[in-house]
């Protein structure tokens, strides 16, 4: 009877720990396994040297890897790079390298769930199912291929981690804090958690969790309109999450751990970019520190907007600066291979 073989980057350390030591190799080969893993990156039990022989074999006839491999690469016009990848059960994800060697920034922009549950109406995931959750190990390895990219591409390591690719990550939170703790440990990537920013649609109930859980790094919520009827119009998910109950959860987020928070708003012409609109989310603003990115919409099949007018924009931008908020304008990138804000869909 053939042996099923354990994902061993799925296996709980302080049981595979436990199994090692167990079958009777010292503690410290353990902490070599993971340093191969995790640190150096190995997918290949071979590969890592300073094991005994007898403790290779035992490894690969118990455990496999399921590495996360790149199917497709596009280009963009602007630099930016789109990485269909494939996970071991043949689903697809997308990745996005962002480049801005002027400002020494290289961002990935990463999945955490193949497809999405929450059919926002302006986004292309949205329209997909949700197939599954990423394990934490495949949300680390889109970092890894797409850190080499731009060390082949750019000659310079990621910069930045955002969690805005396929996906709701707060419906994925345990593997996504794993994640984030890989990303972050030193016996891991060893970045800073104050480059990662998650972003949700608005989970009241997990973003007070993450307040619970100290977590580090930063947050940002898709916001898009600011008053109830307009935002559930667009994200069902605010029939149960409605602003006030979602500025609460922020506030308490932000009164247990500091971190930054941050709005995500796509401004649609002619429903969410009035000076009534900037009006209404000034009372937003105010609550606690936050700074607005402002995000130029992106066309995709099915949906029936436009991005807003750039005077239509400067006015409502203005507003807001005017009143001491921090407005960041972000252009879009990658919009000539369907890369850009909510454009992720898996399309050959």
């Amino acid at each position: 009877m053939e042996v099923v073989k354990t994902d061993i980057r799925a296996q709980d350390p302080a049981e595979l720990q436990r199994i090692i030591m167990e079958k009777g190799w010292p503690r410290y080969r353990y902490d070599q396994v993971a340093e191969w893993i995790w640190k150096k990156q190995k997918i290949d039990f071979q590969q890592m040297k300073n094991l005994p022989k007898d403790l290779i074999l035992f490894l690969e006839e118990n455990f496999v890897f399921h590495p996360v491999v790149i199917d497709k690469v596009q280009h963009s016009n602007d630099g930016t790079i789109k990485s269909r990848m494939k996970l071991h059960d043949d689903h697809l994800i997308e990745s996005v390298l962002i480049p801005v060697p002027k400002e020494n920034r290289y961002t990935v922009c990463v999945s955490s769930q193949v497809g999405c549950s929450l059919t926002c109406s302006f986004c292309a995931t949205g329209k997909m199912k949700r197939m599954r959750n990423l394990t934490a190990a495949e949300i680390f390895d889109q970092i890894v291929l797409v850190n080499q990219q731009s060390m082949e591409k750019f000659e310079h390591p990621l910069t930045n981690i955002v969690f805005m690719g396929m996906g709701e990550p707060l419906l994925n939170y345990k593997n996504v804090l794993k994640s984030v703790e890989l990303i972050s440990s030193p016996k891991g990537l060893g970045m800073s958690p104050k480059r990662i920013t998650v972003s949700t649609v608005g989970i009241a109930k997990m973003i007070r969790k993450l307040a619970d859980d100290g977590v580090k790094f930063n947050l940002a919520l898709s916001l898009h309109a600011a008053d109830d009827k307009k935002r559930s119009s667009i994200m069902p998910i605010n029939d149960q999450n409605d602003l006030e109950t979602l500025m609460e959860a922020l506030e308490y987020f932000h009164s247990q751990t500091k971190n930054r928070i941050s709005y995500e708003y796509i401004a649609f012409n002619e429903f969410n970019d009035s000076l009534s609109d900037a009006k209404n989310l000034l009372k937003y603003c105010n609550r606690f520190p936050v700074r607005i990115n402002i995000i130029e919409y992106n066309s995709i099949s099915g949906a029936d907007f436009e991005k807003s007018k750039v005077d239509r924009l400067d006015v409502f931008a203005k507003y807001l600066i005017n009143r001491g908020i921090m407005v960041t304008v972000r252009r879009s990138r990658g919009k000539d291979i369907d890369a850009a804000c909510g454009q992720l869909a898996n399309k050959g």
